[in-house]
């Protein structure tokens, strides 16, 4: 039963040490590293199950003409790639990120509400099969896009309802996972860490949960209407009882361009580690960043309807949300200024975190360029809908999110697993996604402003050049990550290579990875800081 022990038994109980075994250590898992593991797992097969999706779009889209799935098919895997990938991928990894870090980082026993933290993973399991068995229910799976737009979504058949079950139960697991980071942060720190000397990946997390909490109701709420829309003869969005499909749109985007930051705020927390650790110095400009980062979560509820250009705005409301885009744009641009001037003249090496750190800074830039592009609302008018939307939020979510991710496996496994993984392998997967990337989405840029509408299971030969090798770059991508998964995640799992050291990124000087989770050994134990450390005046190394 040692498994579902609260922590605080922990401090107290030196026999509960050692790590519960068999299922029931993780089913019912309180430990913060369990649960974290559990999060990646999670959210590493939901990666798996939207890439296949992905990858029947890519196979559709190798040519002209109708090769594999009918029209009707095709919306549905568009749909419910992009709804795998945001809720079931991207957000539970960061959570999965936040689980196992924070406490490490800050001198914490564990997260604040231990059972809880159970609760809101085992939440995610009856959601993520509802929502990967929605394509065996009558009608097949929803098809009215990740976005769920009115009035499709009221045309639905019942795979609709469960999508919309599914997705209330993910956003309560993030509003609980939400309220367990914040009240962690806040409330569990060790003596002498303030706010201002924590690291980086525990504020974006911070800002990332007040925004969870602030938007995930919205969304809620959206939902709702549309499920009294369809059931309870309500017409929020249906135009024939005198609703407006276009108000969806509207509270639709003020939970989904926060959400957009939701997904890449933790994703900065990540390199503004890997960046100081690789370049031995110290991160440039820590305070900047702090603001940086919650002026990006504020801005981010002023500029949702720049994803709504074309639906007959205002022309002030027009420019208000031009600027209001442009404006994001700077706090942004601070944070990769600063993590260049951090690797300015620093002492840099090259392993595996730090390839994918700077391939993400790389990537990453492109992404925002192409996204200032569509925030001038005349290109907009004639980019909306079209393949070069796509390339630019993949450039945004794969090579930003997905990347910082990797990099933070990197980094920090060898404190999780207690092995090193293999360098030669990690370098490979890096080059070969990275490559494979570029080649499958950079085209995609060209289709759009070419005019190829996206979401179609078809289109006229001028297109076809580029949708091939669009194609054939995605194949590549995909199995990229399966090997990734086959040759490094799963050697460290049966602790298969050389042992770790306790502080495997620093040199014989001792500069390099700094902060509380080096300052435990490897792999970091079952139980860390049953009683508070004694920090130094940097709040990065225990004295006591």
């Amino acid at each position: 039963m040692s498994a579902v022990l609260d922590h605080h038994d922990h401090a107290h109980d030196d026999h509960h040490d050692h790590a519960p075994t068999g299922w029931r250590r993780w089913v019912f898992a309180t430990n913060h590293k369990d649960i974290g593991t559990l999060y990646l797992l999670f959210s590493f097969t939901m990666l798996m199950l939207g890439g296949v999706l992905a990858l029947l779009i890519r196979a559709e889209l190798f040519q002209p003409g109708l090769q594999l799935v009918n029209p009707e098919l095709f919306n549905q895997l568009t749909t419910m790639h992009g709804v795998i990938m945001v809720f079931g991928a991207i957000m539970p990894a960061f959570v999965g990120f936040a689980n196992w870090m924070i406490p490490l980082q800050i001198g914490a026993a564990d997260m604040a509400f231990a059972r809880m933290n159970n609760f809101s993973f085992w939440l995610l399991i009856p959601a993520g099969l509802m929502v990967a068995g929605s394509f065996f229910m009558p009608g097949g799976a929803p098809a009215a896009g990740w976005t769920f737009y009115a009035p499709l979504t009221l045309q639905m058949g019942p795979s609709m309802d469960a999508g919309i079950f599914a997705l209330h139960i993910m956003g309560a697991s993030s509003i609980m996972g939400s309220i367990n980071i914040i009240v962690t942060i806040l409330n569990m720190r060790a003596p002498g860490m303030t706010l201002m000397k924590m690291p980086m990946f525990c504020w974006t997390w911070l800002i990332t949960a007040y925004l969870l909490i602030a938007v995930m109701p919205v969304l809620a709420g959206a939902i709702t209407m549309t499920l009294t829309d369809r059931h309870f003869g309500t017409s929020f969005f249906n135009p024939a009882g005198g609703g407006d499909p276009v108000m969806f749109q509207h509270i639709f985007w003020f939970f989904g361009h926060p959400e957009v930051y939701i997904m890449i705020l933790p994703a900065f927390g990540i390199i503004s580690q890997v960046v100081p650790a690789f370049a031995r110095k110290k991160l440039f400009g820590y305070a900047s960043m702090v603001y940086a980062t919650s002026s990006i979560a504020i801005l981010s509820f002023i500029v949702w309807a720049h994803h709504m250009f074309t639906t007959g705005m205002p022309v002030t409301g027009q420019l208000f949300f031009m600027y209001a885009t442009m404006l994001i744009a700077v706090p942004t641009a601070v944070k990769i200024f600063n993590w260049i001037a951090t690797m300015w003249q620093g002492s840099m090496t090259f392993e595996t975190p730090m390839l994918f750190a700077v391939g993400f800074i790389f990537v990453f830039t492109i992404g925002g360029f192409t996204g200032l592009i569509p925030a001038m609302a005349p290109i907009d008018i004639q980019l909306q809908d079209t393949y070069y939307i796509v390339a630019h939020f993949h450039y945004v979510l794969v090579a930003g999110s997905l990347f910082a991710m990797f990099s933070g496996f990197y980094y920090w496994a060898p404190k999780w697993t207690g092995v090193m993984y293999s360098e030669t392998r990690g370098k490979i997967h890096f080059w070969w996604s990275m490559i494979a990337f570029n080649v499958t989405f950079f085209p995609m840029h060209f289709l759009g402003l070419a005019g190829m509408p996206r979401r179609y299971a078809d289109y006229p030969m001028q297109f076809a050049d580029f949708n091939a090798v669009a194609s054939v770059g995605a194949f590549f991508f995909g199995f990229a990550q399966v090997y990734f998964f086959l040759f490094i995640v799963v050697p460290a799992m049966r602790g298969k290579g050389k042992k770790a050291p306790q502080r495997p990124w620093n040199d014989a000087d001792g500069a390099g990875a700094e902060g509380l989770e080096w300052e435990v050994p490897s792999p970091a134990p079952f139980h860390t800081f049953a009683t508070p450390p004694k920090l130094d005046a940097t709040a990065t190394k225990i004295i006591g």
